[in-house]
C-alpha cells in the first residue's frame, strides 16, 4: 500500500487585514486508515478526518465533527478546523485538493493491484 504526501499552500484566514500563505501537508495512508486524510499545518498540528468530507465540500457545504468544508467561489475551498481553544479557516485553491484527492484514489486502486 503507498501512502501519499502532497503539500498545498493555504491561507490562513483571519481578523488580520491580508491573509497569511501557510504550508500545509496534505497526507493520506491507506495502510492506517483507507477513509482518512490529515492535514498537517505549521507547528506540527495535525488534523485527520474522514476523505468523504473533503470530497462532499468541494461541491456544497459539508461538516463533520470538529470540521467544515465549504465551497468558496468558483477555484476556492475553505476548511474550518475546531480545537479546544482555537479555530484555524484555512482557503485552498481547489486545484490543489482535488489533485490530492486523486493521488488518493490511485494510491487505493495501487493497493488493490498488489494484492
Amino acid at each position: 500500500m503507498r501512502a501519499v504526501e502532497d503539500h498545498a499552500r493555504g491561507r490562513l484566514i483571519s481578523d488580520a487585514p491580508v491573509a497569511r500563505a501557510v504550508p500545509v501537508a496534505l497526507r493520506y495512508d491507506p495502510g492506517f486508515s483507507p477513509a482518512t486524510v490529515r492535514f498537517v499545518l505549521p507547528g506540527g498540528i495535525e488534523w485527520s478526518f474522514p476523505r468523504a468530507l473533503l470530497e462532499d465540500g468541494l461541491r456544497e457545504p459539508a461538516h463533520r465533527g470538529d470540521i467544515a468544508v465549504w465551497p468558496c467561489g468558483r477555484v476556492q475551498t475553505v476548511v474550518e478546523f475546531h480545537g479546544e481553544d482555537e479555530v484555524a479557516v484555512v482557503q485552498f485553491d481547489n486545484a490543489a485538493l482535488r489533485r490530492f484527492l486523486e493521488h488518493t484514489y490511485a494510491a487505493g486502486a495501487s493497493s488493490l493491484t498488489t494484492r
